[in-house]
């Protein structure tokens, strides 16, 4: 049985704009334009974060791989992310178990923790220079009943037995000069480079003997036990399996009714006073719509983002940069009246999120030998990690009844609602 996949002209250029701070010190991946046909055992097509994950685990299971991007790699939603390499999902623990009931949701919760701590080990063992950092989180409460919704969602955290602790509002200010009504304080969480992280991935692949391809897939064909990429210099590269991390689409393939398209915007602010920031350097983000979320940088920067919404057009999203930085910079001055909120880099970028704040991992539909890795939610470096290691195990042999928490067809809940905007947006999103 054959499956033929038309791959529409990714609008890879189109996902960010502006200048992030991220990258200044590395050493770019050297891609080359493919020149002959030939087979491998796995083709990962999109050289971001998610492609980077997925070709250095595959690479250490023994697969030959080819990562193919007709971009620099990294230079699609990867840049605007924000890296605060959190294990608290955009969607509470609390609502989790209501749309999921409480095991599952404790289990997604678990599972995320243990993909930052994972994502750490990875790091440390093999020295890579990306700026990582462990963080603690300050997860704040926007108002009075804010607070007793935080206070409710630590105490089912505590049920599930994760770690944290619930700051009220004399404690919060005493200890962090904070005037908020509370927050949830909590550690396991962590920051870095983004595209440091992503080419130092690439470049041990490719010691592993992984091919960087600079190309553009416009069709998959999947027949029998092989898939097949056509590119646009009309070489074939003929593979076992396909992984699509290509960001927030699905080319060629009808999306999940739990998915939709939003944008984020972000800064850095110039050089700060270290005397100056929150204690512990946390991770800030808030418990509203649309929210704020802060932190620092190796460089004494500020990083703070958000202002989401449910621009799809990039010119739009563009048109709207100057504005939308204009009220981060008023809503940081609020927080944290200490900063320096001139501005030294600006950008936006375009994302993809789910109904339930969840990544979309594992194999396509209809389409054999084909997977999905895309780490969608605030956490979304986090859930790549998580999707590079299902689909190591996939491709294993190994199957666990949780993977199908994360599966592509997996039944969401209030899509009406979602679709319609009344659920918060979560695609203040892979910013983090």
């Amino acid at each position: 049985m054959a499956s033929d996949l038309d791959l529409a002209e990714s609008d890879h250029d189109q996902m960010v704009s502006g200048r992030s701070l991220w990258g200044k010190s590395g050493i770019r991946p050297e891609w080359r334009p493919i020149e002959q046909s030939f087979s491998i055992d796995i083709a990962v097509i999109g050289g971001g974060i998610t492609g980077a994950l997925v070709a250095e685990h595959l690479t250490a299971r023994g697969f030959s791989v080819v990562v193919i991007d007709r971009e620099e790699p990294g230079f699609g939603s990867t840049a605007a992310s924000t890296a605060m390499l959190q294990w608290e999902t955009d969607r509470t623990l609390t609502e989790l178990e209501d749309y999921y009931g409480f095991e599952r949701a404790a289990g997604i919760y678990r599972r995320s923790g243990a993909a930052v701590a994972g994502l750490a080990k990875l790091i440390a063992a093999n020295g890579i220079a990306c700026g990582f950092r462990p963080r603690n989180t300050l997860y704040l409460a926007a108002n009075r009943e804010g607070a007793r919704d935080l206070l409710e969602e630590r105490q089912l955290r505590r049920r599930a037995g994760l770690p944290g602790v619930y700051l009220e509002h004399p404690d919060l200010f005493t200890q962090f000069e904070l005037d908020r009504d509370g927050a949830i304080y909590s550690p396991g969480s962590a920051e870095a480079d983004p595209l440091l992280l992503t080419w130092a991935l690439i470049e041990m692949a490719v010691r592993r003997g992984a091919r960087l391809v600079s190309a553009s897939v416009t069709a998959l064909n999947s027949e029998g036990d092989r898939v097949t990429a056509e590119t646009d210099s009309g070489h074939l590269i003929e593979a076992r399996h396909v992984v699509l991390a290509t960001g927030y689409s699905l080319p060629g393939v009808d999306m999940p009714k739990l998915h939709r398209v939003s944008s984020s915007w972000a800064l850095a602010t110039v050089p700060q006073d270290p005397a100056n920031f929150w204690r512990d350097s946390a991770l800030i983000w808030e418990n509203s719509h649309p929210y704020l979320y802060m932190r620092t940088t190796a460089d004494n920067r500020i990083v703070a983002g958000g202002e989401d919404d449910e621009t799809s057009d990039a010119e739009a999203r563009d048109r709207k940069l100057p504005a939308k930085i204009i009220a981060i910079q008023e809503k940081m001055k609020r927080l944290w009246p200490k900063a320096d909120t001139r501005v030294a880099h600006a950008w936006c970028g375009t994302f993809g999120e789910t109904a339930d704040g969840l990544p979309l991992i594992g194999p396509v539909p209809e389409i054999p030998h084909v997977f999905a890795a895309y780490g969608y939610g605030g956490n979304g470096i986090t859930f790549s990690y998580l999707a590079a290691q299902m689909i190591g195990a996939m491709l294993a042999g190994m199957q666990r009844d949780w993977f199908e928490d994360f599966a592509l067809d997996r039944d969401g809940p209030g899509l009406a609602r979602f679709h319609s905007g009344m659920y918060r947006s979560e695609a203040e999103s892979q910013r983090r």
